[in-house]
């Protein structure tokens, strides 16, 4: 690999998150048990993310205001003011979450960053994914931020024109085969999975990668392997 830029994705790649939406998720359903099965609550949910993702995008804002609709949706407009109330404190409460990073994150990036340009390339929301890089004390590794609505060809077609690059000098490192890996292969790019044990299901595909520019790891430390 000729790579002149090393990009890594946030969520799930860098420090903790999906598991704390799925807990989220599941004091929400908990809350809606008198009116349908807990599993159903969670469906309807899904249902309202799939709809808002055009409109409010990605994280746990978006993920608050999917809820609220959910639960006026599945109560018929019978739902309490304190449950709304208790919604919006769920959302407060995840936002505030510690960021927790991932075995071997600071490592990699120590050793990384001497040789590379670092990049940290994450979707979601500006303001939510601001407070994690600050938080994570990661902010010093990178040598750009990219925090994108969408992570499709067209957006990393943007990057990499920021870059100044040409696609095979870009290697992107993320827990998404849909988001971080297969756009960018098919810019002619590199990719590197690292999978998280939880993957939201809006990020979810049912096709194997063959491609020569991509490599399977099972942790983060595992890329130095080729770096």
């Amino acid at each position: 690999m000729k790579v002149k830029v090393v990009a890594f994705d946030a969520d799930d790649t860098l420090w903790n998150n999906e598991e704390f939406f799925q807990d989220t998720e599941k004091k929400f359903c908990q809350l809606f048990e008198d009116y349908l099965p807990q599993h159903t609550v969670a469906r309807e949910l899904l249902q309202s993310e799939i709809q808002n993702l055009e409109l409010y995008g990605y994280g746990i804002k978006a993920f608050m205001l999917s809820m609220i609709e959910t639960a006026v949706r599945i109560t018929d407009g019978k739902v309490k003011a304190e449950t709304i109330n208790r919604i919006i404190e769920y959302g407060k409460a995840h936002l505030q979450h510690p960021v927790q990073l991932l075995d071997g994150v600071e490592d990699v990036l120590k050793a990384l960053k001497p040789r590379y340009r670092l990049v940290m390339a994450t979707k979601g929301d500006l303001l939510d994914q601001e407070r994690k890089l600050k938080k994570s004390g990661l902010e010093t590794y990178f040598h750009h931020i990219e925090i994108m609505s969408e992570k499709k060809d067209a957006d990393f077609i943007k990057l990499i024109r920021h870059l100044d690059i040409a696609p095979g000098e870009f290697l992107m490192i993320g827990n998404s085969i849909k988001s971080d890996i297969l756009p960018v292969l098919n810019l002619g790019g590199h990719g590197i999975h690292i999978p998280y044990h939880i993957t939201w299901e809006l990020e979810k595909v049912e096709t194997s990668v063959n491609h020569p520019n991509f490599r399977p790891v099972e942790k983060i430390t595992d890329v130095l392997q080729f770096l």
